[in-house]
């Protein structure tokens, strides 16, 4: 068990330089494909340590490859490097400083834990049988994710990898863990639009029309019914309209009503059927009340299942660098999704959660809120648990 601890030992060593780095994207935040700085800021620092980089993969993707001293095995470590439309809310001195975008999801941490573990990896160098792979990753939350774009591009066969993995920041774990389970992980997530089409009209005349409203409300209460009555009790699913607009002035009935909508799902089977009941439901509705509609539905993230293999030995790394106590097996799947879903549907890997609750009287912020931030303690243990699981898995 010594090599472990003298990894995880240097890790601690790396901690004020990947503070500093972390703290850099998070400054320099940029959202999907047009992650140009952020790319230049991963090239310089990876060719740095001497290793080969591709650049303006997949558009602004990065790529860099560490060999070891004899053939073997490609393990890839992938981080996502988009950051999120949204106001930076912090009052800190590595606050956003561009308006209206911010790492309000942790890809900050995630570039800077891969980062390390490119480190940690490159110092042991002489110890590795085979070849580690580090992707940088656009667009994970544009749907269909910046992975297929990539996985287009041949990261995945250039050289051919044999696993993968990724990591991800939970602010509900404590510093010092990592969660993970075998199987299921994250939902398939896919997204809808809905347009009701009826007949406009005066508010004092509703018999002259066809109110689009009154039959978006009939839709939106009759598509809870999949989940409660259409779907086995048991089988994960969620069905939410997130988006509605209608209407022109309060005595003016609205002649469309347009919706849109995300579905969450744990089954492939179950999966396959949503948008055949959606459009049932909008097609009985529809017709019984004189309108029309158009359903527009678009498959965007797949499950997130990881390999069991993989995984147990990712578990085994965990309690080799954390100890028992801090390596936490996840109960339950989450309905958040991920593009990491599509690397796994080609080669088998393993997606892992990174503890950065905040300190002691300090509020917890969930994913894509405005205030949302790490506890930084937590990145030479994802540099750590990352090194360590690939070192494993060359073996």
């Amino acid at each position: 068990m010594f090599f472990n601890e003298e990894l995880k030992f240097s890790a601690e060593i790396l901690k004020e330089q990947l503070v500093e780095i972390r703290r850099h994207f998070h400054r320099y935040p940029e959202t999907a494909f047009e992650e140009e700085k952020t790319g230049e800021y991963i090239s310089s620092l990876l060719e740095k340590l001497g290793l080969k980089v591709q650049k303006n993969v997949a558009g602004t993707g990065v790529t860099a490859l560490l060999k070891g001293s004899e053939p073997g095995k490609t393990i890839a470590l992938r981080a996502d490097m988009d950051a999120l439309p949204l106001q930076d809310g912090k009052d800190a001195d590595y606050s956003s400083r561009y308006p209206g975008v911010c790492h309000a999801c942790g890809h900050d941490a995630h570039m800077t834990v891969v980062l390390g573990a490119a480190m940690l990896l490159l110092k042991y160098s002489e110890k590795i049988k085979g070849q580690v792979k580090f992707i940088f990753q656009p667009a994970e939350e544009k749907p269909p994710g910046g992975a297929c774009f990539m996985i287009e591009a041949g990261v995945l066969t250039q050289p051919s990898v044999d696993a993968i993995l990724g990591i991800h920041t939970n602010p509900y774990y404590p510093v010092g863990s990592v969660a993970l389970k075998r199987g299921p992980v994250m939902a398939a997530a896919d997204s809808f639009k809905i347009k009701i089409i009826g007949s406009g009209g005066h508010g004092a005349a509703p018999h002259q029309t066809v109110d689009s409203v009154v039959v978006a409300s009939q839709v939106i209460q009759a598509l809870q019914l999949i989940s409660s009555r259409r779907v086995n009790p048991i089988e994960p699913v969620v069905l939410s309209i997130g988006k509605i607009q209608g209407g022109e002035k309060f005595n003016i009935i609205a002649a469309e009503v347009e919706m849109e909508g995300t579905v969450r799902t744990l089954s492939s089977e179950l999966r396959d059927r949503m948008e055949g009941m959606i459009d049932e439901i909008l097609k009985g509705i529809t017709s019984a009340c004189g309108a029309a509609y158009e359903l527009e539905y678009t498959r965007n993230y797949p499950v997130l299942v990881n390999e069991d293999k993989v995984t147990a030995l990712v578990e085994e790394a965990s309690r080799e660098i954390l100890g028992e106590e801090n390596t936490l097996i996840m109960e339950s799947p989450l309905m958040g999704s991920e593009d990491f879903a599509h690397y796994l549907e080609h080669v088998p890997g393993s997606y892992l959660f990174l503890g950065v609750a905040p300190e002691a009287g300090k509020s917890v912020h969930p994913w894509h809120h405005q205030d949302y931030d790490i506890n930084e303690e937590s990145l030479p243990v994802g540099a750590a648990v990352l090194a360590w699981a690939a070192l494993k898995l060359l073996e």
